[in-house]
């Protein structure tokens, strides 16, 4: 008998997963009911609304769970490769033959059913970096296996951008976190988010401002690092000096500015010539390898402002400037985001009552029913109702983390992982952006958002995660 129930999926599988998926799934049908609800409907079935619509695709999910559970685990590993493969064509072909939604060209039309293939190529891409992540001879020590990282996520990224869908292609920068877990190197790990805030800090910052700065910091670095040497401390401390003066001065006097910037220019780079002398001689490598950073943080300051105003398309820009309060147009791009918080905050702590929510009632949130789903929450359940979807969310991705924890497959380890980052992602995102936290960049909140692609996505990425949990004591390679 205890034989029968290892084998036997439904004494396997973690229930608790289940119940918060259908939990959540239960909570967004009654949201979307709640957002395109009008007097005039007659029925909750009916499927010519967006609510009826989403119950027949929940409905078609349960069968997608039934078919998932039963594959065996090892199909999975097995063939991660040829999915990914699979969902790389399928972004080539929508990105060929696709229909342009909302400035994307990342959906397939077919009669009045639509399938949008970015949200299936996370699964593909999850699957194919645990596969290679968990091959026998993969270790982030080895510097070219960060080639075939990047390879396997430069690739649909590409195409997902060529879509220009900038939103979908940053999901997949959320497998940092995945990396980071099976041992990516921690100066990567912390440069890469260093460079986010580089980023941002370029945008709100005057660019040869930031470069006094960068190069203050470098030099301090350099200090902390060689400062051993006399003759090398002497040049760091005057070096320190200078470079606070020059930024004092630029803060404090917009007329002695360009002359302070430029002097500390010039001063850098006398700075950096005598500090390579100075590694010739003393072979000291922090000072080389000081000077390389500075000399790479300065060139992506530069760069920002090239990508920024010739790479990011146009409501792209005006999103991220509403989003670091250089523009405050609320009848413009930054409308969506300004009702959204407006509907929030009316909710107050109780929320206004299911079907009595005002914003949401007479449209004045657009995409309430997909992107902003999270403002009909906040306006109809209040703050209680907020912090009982966190909790769940939370929940559900903690969980998943100690799952896959305890596997003894590598493969099934960090395929977990990967899903509790997508999902944290998704989740994120999509509450910072109605909140005017991130920028509007059209993510869905799982579960919650109208549309089957999301929907069907998020369940079979979910569930594949279940499947092979279920069969934890096995190894796949």
């Amino acid at each position: 008998m205890q034989q029968g129930r290892r084998n036997n999926i439904l004494f396997n599988i973690d229930w608790v997963i289940v119940i918060l998926y259908l939990a959540l799934v239960f909570m967004g049908w009654i949201n979307i009911y709640s957002a395109v609800y009008d007097d005039t409907h007659q029925s909750i079935l009916d499927t010519s609304c967006q609510y009826g619509k989403q119950l027949i695709w929940i409905g078609a999910a349960i069968g997608v769970i039934i078919i998932v559970l039963l594959i065996d685990s090892k199909f999975y590993s097995t063939f991660a490769y040829v999915m990914y493969v699979l969902g790389c064509l399928l972004l080539l072909s929508v990105l060929l033959f696709g229909k342009e939604v909302n400035g994307a060209k990342s959906w397939f039309e077919i009669g009045t059913f639509r399938m949008q293939p970015v949200e299936f190529a996370k699964i593909a891409v999850c699957l194919a970096l645990a596969r290679l992540m968990s091959s026998e001879n993969f270790s982030f020590k080895v510097v070219r296996n960060y080639m075939y990282v990047g390879i396997i996520l430069g690739i649909p990224m590409l195409m997902i951008l060529l879509q220009n869908d900038t939103g979908s292609a940053l999901v997949f920068c959320t497998f940092i976190f995945v990396m980071f877990r099976e041992g990516m190197n921690k100066v990567l790990f912390v440069s890469a988010f260093a460079l986010i805030f580089l980023f941002i800090f370029a945008l709100l910052v005057e660019t040869s401002l930031l470069m006094l700065i960068v190069g203050l910091i470098c030099v301090i670095g350099m200090t902390m690092l060689c400062g051993r040497n006399k003759y090398t401390r002497i040049v760091l401390y005057s070096a320190v000096a200078y470079s606070l003066v020059a930024v004092v001065l630029c803060i404090l006097s917009p007329e002695l500015a360009e002359k302070s910037i430029n002097f500390a220019m010039i001063g850098y780079g006398a700075i950096s010539l005598l500090m390579l002398v100075m590694f010739f001689i003393s072979k000291m490598k922090p000072i080389l390898f000081a000077m390389i950073l500075m000399i790479g943080m300065g060139g992506f300051v530069y760069s920002v402002d090239y990508i920024f105003n010739n790479v990011l398309q146009e409501h792209q820009r005006s999103r991220i400037m509403d989003l670091l309060g250089k523009n405050d147009d609320v009848l413009g791009t930054g409308y969506n985001v300004h009702q959204s918080k407006i509907a929030i905050g009316s909710g107050g702590m109780l929320g206004k009552g299911f079907l009595h929510g005002t914003q949401t009632k007479y449209k004045f949130v657009p995409e309430q029913s997909t992107d902003f789903i999270f403002c009909t929450i906040g306006e109809e359940w209040g703050l209680l109702g907020i912090t009982v979807i966190l909790v769940l969310f939370g929940i559900l991705i903690v969980r998943i983390i100690n799952k896959a924890e305890r596997q003894r497959s590598v493969f099934s380890r960090i395929y977990g992982y990967g899903v509790a980052s997508i999902l944290f992602f998704h989740v994120a995102i999509n509450i910072g952006m109605t909140i005017g936290l991130a920028p509007v960049v059209g993510i869905p909140l799982p579960f919650f958002s109208y549309g089957g692609s999301s929907l069907w996505a998020f369940t079979i990425l979910l569930f594949i995660f279940v499947r092979l949990d279920a069969d934890r004591l096995q190894v796949f390679r």
